[in-house]
């Protein structure tokens, strides 16, 4: 039912510090009851392509929709404020174990109806939680959208999250989490976090442990679903075939249920970003009885509204993001040390984690670790060419426009552009900001990042 991630995100769909000025904030001076056109496309012959409009709800409920000329199908998400960093340690794994519970049944509808509503019309159906927000999404034919909206509405504000639905669903937690726990790269990626951000909510996993959920009471799941499942804290997307005003109505309609758009009307705004956390440099080895050692090897990276991330993002695809990447064929195609190896960067609210995760054969984990220690302290003293630097560029364009041509993926922008960040950039925006990075933007970058004490992980028989 849920997919559960760990890692954060890449970070190449954000926006950099601006050549072209600051976006107005999505929020700025709307009131209640009012509806607001944040960005509109035309085409050479001044058709409307697409159109991204936000209306705010009694309650401080927000909707925002991009209508897409020539889909037929829409999806929807309804994006809480609240995952894994908000959790106590006795709450830990609380946001997901209530994302799932969610799915359990309504006043009005058992789970079995959740699950038959969205599969009798053919529509996709999922949710996940992250580690500062949680997701409930789905994407179905545009005739159906009324139907999704109402059952996410139903879910979010109506569930009964009963004794009996709490102890059944707190088994299937658990065989998630050992799940993960067999799976070399979770476990490697978990462990590179707590070494990183030590035992605090980003250090933690996102499901939680064997203790906290099998402590964990049906009251105080009850209690952090009244306290964070408000309209202020939530926002709904939809992009597709739609028109803004009936989505508005059918929203309105879902979610009015139990005085639900009765609370403050003010949004809760997004997550603090002027400083950013220390981490904790360091070494952190688990034994597991696995044929491979899996390595993750990184360092502290960039807040997720960092001007710099746009260098970032173009440093990475560079560093380990393709078959192209220095790190590909340094290690796998000329070495022959590792099957698979990449870079990442994480971002969140006032963290970001930069690194390499690699899995190779024990014989080879010295080699494995000198090799990618040579390419970062590489990149971080001469940065990266100019062949580099386009190609970078072009692969962070096509994959934004590429993956814009899916209702979803704009959907998720939208919910995010909300969410987090309070400001909306139109793809040209976008590519602007990708196009106008130098390479002394990267190397500045590359050698700021790189130069710092490593965060180590190592997950590998004894």
């Amino acid at each position: 039912m849920t997919k559960l991630h760990t890692h954060g995100s890449t970070g190449q769909q954000s926006s950099s510090a601006g050549r072209s000025a600051v976006p107005q904030k999505i929020s700025a001076g709307q009131k209640i009851g009012t509806t607001r056109t944040v960005h509109t496309v035309k085409d050479a012959d001044g058709q409307v392509t697409s159109r991204v409009r936000r209306t705010l709800l009694p309650g401080g409920l927000r909707v925002v929709t991009e209508q897409m000329a020539g889909a037929r199908s829409a999806s929807i998400g309804v994006w809480v404020n609240v995952g894994s960093r908000d959790e106590t340690p006795a709450l830990h794994g609380c946001s997901h174990f209530l994302e799932h519970l969610l799915f359990k049944g309504t006043r009005e509808r058992s789970a079995l109806d959740i699950s038959v509503a969205l599969d009798a019309v053919g529509g996709e159906f999922n949710a996940f939680t992250a580690k500062e927000y949680t997701c409930f999404h789905a994407r179905v034919l545009d005739e159906d959208l009324p139907l999704a909206v109402d059952v996410l509405g139903d879910m979010i504000t109506n569930s009964l999250i009963t004794g009996d639905d709490v102890e059944a669903e707190r088994d299937v937690i658990l065989d998630e989490i050992a799940m993960h726990d067999d799976d070399p790269d979770d476990v490697v990626h978990n462990l590179f976090a707590h070494q990183a951000f030590g035992d605090s909510p980003l250090g933690r996993p996102i499901a939680g442990t064997v203790d906290s959920i099998t402590t964990m009471t049906r009251e105080q799941v009850v209690r952090f679903y009244k306290r964070h499942y408000r309209a202020d804290n939530i926002v709904v997307s939809v992009a597709g075939n739609l028109d803004h005003a009936k989505v508005v109505r059918d929203v309105r309609r879902a979610f009015g249920h139990q005085g639900f758009l009765d609370g403050p009307s003010v949004p809760v705004e997004p997550r603090n970003t002027t400083r950013a956390r220390a981490v904790s440099p360091g070494e952190s080895h688990t034994t597991r009885p696995f044929e491979q050692v899996n390595v993750v090897l990184g360092m502290k990276g960039l807040t997720r509204t960092d001007e710099r991330r746009y260098a970032l993002g173009i440093l990475n695809t560079a560093l380990g993001g393709g078959t192209s990447s220095r790190l590909f064929q340094e290690v796998r195609e000329h070495r022959g040390l590792a099957y698979s190896v990449y870079s990442f960067a994480s971002h969140h609210a006032d963290a970001g984690l930069v690194g390499v995760s690699v899995g190779c054969l024990p014989g080879k984990l010295d080699d494995v670790l000198a090799t990618v220690r040579a390419e970062l302290a590489k990149v971080a003293a001469d940065g990266i060419t100019a062949e580099e630097l386009e190609r970078g560029k072009g692969q962070l364009r096509g994959g934004l426009v590429l993956g814009l041509e899916d209702s979803g993926s704009r959907m998720s922008r939208l919910g995010k552009a909300e969410l987090v960040y309070d400001e909306f950039l139109s793809t040209d925006d976008v590519i602007g900001r990708i196009n106008a990075v130098t390479l002394d933007e990267v190397r500045s970058v590359a050698s700021a990042l790189f130069a710092q004490p490593e965060i180590l992980a190592i997950v590998g028989p004894a």
